[in-house]
């Protein structure tokens, strides 16, 4: 392998499959060539909405309560009125999956907007239709040519009182920024810091060092939570591993031992090198190993 090779966090096999699935869109699973939403949409327009990623594992959503919670506490978070049940979301769901005739690897995006409006502006009010659902659904093999390279950008996540990092929303600017300011530097993603200068995610997963056998991750204040970043962290409490949320720097970053990025696609995704700086030998280090062990233990009894 060359560091040349372009890659992603979110790589994964080519799947002609994935040519011809069925979408849920609003109530009906239609072929991927119809699976069209309108440009007076609310999150066409504005970015006005929510969503999930899903992994199916042995015919099961892993972590599908979760998922579930995660969804419905952000919808709450922006007052939209899903309009449907925990059950009725469940039930989209598998019909999506059903019509596919999936039962392991793939992966699910679910999205829901605010509707479609009656003019095109901001105001919540004009959205008079809705909301608007739809689910992605593709055959998905995470597949990684190399270790992940980060380069630090000055895009930050913010505070809470203005776009809270903590929620899944459709409004991804910032981190898009963010990555191509990353691949301007010849990286593959975006490390980003928080408002204090300390470091705190990529663009599109949460991240994790180890140094002399411990496991840092962000205090979580300024990013999305993510329901892997948290199984990784339940899973270090008891199997013995030193885990601390807390803050730390780039130079921390810089000296560790090893790196990995978590997300519910990847799920532990190692870490070559920050700024140009190797992270150990850069590899998957024997800790993040161990932890990916344990993490593939954990989505196998969730989903047997």
């Amino acid at each position: 392998m060359t560091n040349d090779i372009e890659v992603t966090a979110h790589q994964a096999e080519d799947d002609p499959r994935n040519n011809h699935v069925l979408i849920y869109v609003d109530g009906r699973v239609v072929p991927r060539v119809d699976a069209v939403v309108s440009v007076f949409d609310s999150g066409f327009m504005l970015g006005d909405g929510v969503w999930e990623g899903l992994r199916l594992h042995n015919g099961r959503w892993a972590f599908l309560d979760d998922h579930m919670d995660r969804l419905f506490e952000a919808a709450k978070a922006i007052d939209l009125d899903l309009r449907m049940d925990r059950a009725g979301v469940i039930a989209a769901l598998e019909a999506t999956r059903a019509a596919n005739g999936m039962t392991s690897d793939a992966h699910a995006r679910l999205m829901v907007t605010r509707g479609v409006k009656a003019r095109p502006f901001q105001h919540p009010s004009l959205s008079r239709q809705g909301p608007t659902m739809v689910i992605i659904m593709e055959h998905s093999r995470p597949v990684l040519p190399r270790p992940i390279r980060l380069a630090t950008v000055p895009h930050l996540r913010g505070l809470p009182m203005t776009q809270d990092p903590k929620l899944n929303s459709h409004s991804k600017l910032n981190c898009i920024l963010a990555c191509i300011a990353a691949e301007k530097a010849g990286a593959d993603e975006a490390l980003m810091l928080d408002v204090h200068g300390f470091v705190n995610t990529t663009n599109s997963c949460n991240f994790f060092i180890v140094r002399k056998g411990a496991v840092w991750t962000s205090t979580g204040d300024y990013c999305m939570n993510g329901i892997t970043r948290q199984k990784v962290i339940d899973l270090c409490h008891a199997n013995g591993i030193p885990v601390f949320e807390r803050n730390f720097s780039l130079v921390d970053a810089y000296g560790a031992d090893e790196a990995f990025l978590t997300g519910t696609f990847g799920a532990q995704t190692p870490v070559a090198e920050i700024d140009g700086r190797q992270i150990g030998d850069g590899t998957l280090g024997p800790v993040t190993a161990r932890i990916r062990d344990l993490y593939k233990a954990l989505v196998e009894a969730e989903t047997s």
